[in-house]
């Protein structure tokens, strides 16, 4: 079995690479040690959140140009798969209650009709007395006006990975229960847990939190590290599609499917995989705060994952280091479902350079920033 590309990782970065491969024609396996998106891409939550238009960089508009173009690309994975995603630009609500958010956002306002494009894009960044979600926002949660953007978006994460692989289980070689052990350059053999082996002209490592490990040895460094979250599903029918509210470090957001997510918790200490019920219930309580109408909803699910996260915070892209046919592409953290058709186009363009590079990498993605 000889490959141009191996990918190891099922996650929503390896499920994106893989299918970034497999338009450039290439022949493709993913390996994944479980199952598909069985990790921190199983997550509730599926915020698609751009990023205040304020101390703008490069990263910010690699953000901001992925999620413009998230529409098309989800509308071709429907197309294609004949499967929803459970995706909406349903836009952002953010109460403001102190005078320093308000300032801060008032300030933001005329930059992000600039930084976003508005003339061109039609997405706005505003600051409003009212919406017309106050059953949805409470007016006293946001006794000094609202952030209202049109830009930010919701997708289910988990029917997101679903469509994904449903697209490439006929076209590439998904081999699920499947440890990846290492790539020997010399003979392009990648060694398997199971004692077998196959043959590759490049591996990708998109193995999540624990691919950090072989990255740090590499670089003699810590690379990066696993951030647990948390949230939760409940039980609730919206009539129409609802805004995502962000507040206190919380995101609600309402699903297509009679349901809404409320999350994450961002712990870099933690000694349980599992979800842990106080955490739970401190984040539907603060939820329950700006958003009323959840209480009493029923819990119908709760979820725990380990999100990478590169120790320069942003994602990691590239070939590694003293490498010739190993690249990775990691750490997405809590951006990942939002960027990862990006960041898969942007592997691509690394390893078949041409004249001109229709996307631009920020340099604060690339090893050599991350590895030094």
């Amino acid at each position: 079995m000889t490959y141009d590309i191996v990918v190891v990782g099922g996650g929503i970065f390896g499920l994106s690479v893989a299918k970034a491969a497999l338009g450039k024609g290439l022949k493709v396996a993913l390996l994944e040690k479980n199952t598909i998106a069985s990790g921190a891409s199983a997550g509730l939550v599926g915020a698609l959140m751009p990023h205040v238009p304020s101390k703008w960089n490069d990263k910010k508009q690699f953000q901001l140009d992925a999620l413009i173009e998230l529409s098309d690309i989800v509308e071709e994975l429907e197309e294609a798969t004949g499967l929803s995603v459970g995706y909406s630009r349903a836009g952002r609500l953010i109460p403001l209650y102190t005078d320093p958010k308000l300032e801060h956002a008032l300030s933001r306002v005329e930059e992000s009709k600039q930084r976003w494009r508005s003339d061109e894009t039609g997405f706005t960044f505003n600051v409003v007395k009212k919406t017309p979600f106050n059953d949805w926002l409470t007016p006293e949660a946001a006794p000094l006006g609202i952030i209202w953007d049109t830009l930010a978006a919701r997708a289910n994460p988990r029917l997101v990975s679903a469509g994904l692989k449903a697209l490439l289980e006929t076209r590439i070689d998904i081999m699920e229960h499947t440890e990846y052990l290492g790539f020997d350059e010399a003979t392009g053999t990648v060694a398997l847990g199971n004692g077998e082996s196959l043959s590759a002209d490049r591996v990708v490592l998109s193995a999540g939190y624990e691919g950090f490990e072989p990255l740090s040895k590499i670089a003699g460094k810590p690379i990066g590290m696993g951030v647990k979250g948390q949230s939760l599903l409940l039980e609730y029918k919206a009539d129409k599609p609802l805004p995502v509210i962000y507040d206190n470090g919380i995101y609600v957001v309402s699903h297509a499917n009679g349901t809404v997510a409320v999350g994450s918790t961002s712990e870099q200490e933690w000694t349980s995989k599992e979800p842990i019920e106080t955490d739970i219930q401190t984040m539907l309580f603060k939820a329950v705060g700006f958003c009323p109408s959840l209480k009493g909803a029923p819990i119908l699910t709760r979820w725990a994952g380990i999100r990478p996260k590169c120790k320069k915070r942003d994602p990691l892209v590239g070939l590694i280091p003293g490498k010739d046919k190993t690249w990775v592409a990691t750490g997405g953290f809590k951006i990942s479902y939002a960027i990862s058709h990006r960041i898969a186009a942007c592997l691509m363009q690394e390893m078949f350079p041409e004249q001109d590079q229709a996307i631009h990498l920020p340099e604060s993605f690339k090893p050599a920033f991350h590895f030094g």
